[in-house]
């Protein structure tokens, strides 16, 4: 029996916050952090960080299907954001941190558009659910000193974490 595969791509304010909750669990196969969704071709951070490019940080995620589910995969990625923040993610700010959910398939469509409806229906929240679930599109991997940066530059990792709010946000709404 062979496996295949699968991407799931997520834009979740600062991609270094990203990677770590998805690269810990059993069936994911990587996490890059990247670009998508802009009209830059090969775009650089600095570029990225203008907030000129139309392109969000966001991370691609290769999983094994038979070990996590892209369902699963999904209600990781609702707990690490802000889904009703149109403008950025916590303290970064501007349309390259916004959240989105980039479908691959039909199937991953349906299950993001359903997810989406139930995290809405939940009243976990009481501002509008308002990520935005766009079809993919060319993701360009970010410079090498972003990949695994939370294992590269821990400490400065942490302490932007900390800093951005991320943490004491999801305490607060999924604890």
């Amino acid at each position: 029996m062979t496996n295949q595969h699968e991407v799931a791509t997520f834009a979740g304010g600062c991609f270094w916050c990203m990677v770590t909750p998805f690269d810990q669990w059993d069936g994911v196969i990587s996490v890059v952090s990247g670009y998508t969704g802009g009209k830059t071709v090969n775009p650089t951070y600095p570029e990225v960080k203008t907030g000129t490019t139309g392109h969000y940080e966001a991370v691609q995620i290769t999983y094994d299907p038979s070990k996590i589910s892209y369902q699963r995969i999904l209600e990781l990625y609702w707990q690490q954001i802000d889904p009703t923040d149109a403008d950025g993610q916590y303290t970064d700010r501007g349309s390259q941190y916004r959240a989105a959910i980039f479908y691959h398939t039909d199937k991953q469509q349906q299950l993001a558009e359903a997810s989406k409806k139930a995290l809405a229906d939940s009243n976990r929240f009481q501002k509008e659910i308002v990520t935005s679930i766009l079809p993919a599109a060319i993701f360009y991997p970010a410079e090498d000193y972003h990949q695994d940066f939370y294992k590269k530059s821990t400490e400065k990792y942490k302490s932007e974490r900390l800093k951005s709010g991320r943490d004491a946000f999801i305490e607060q709404h999924w604890k």
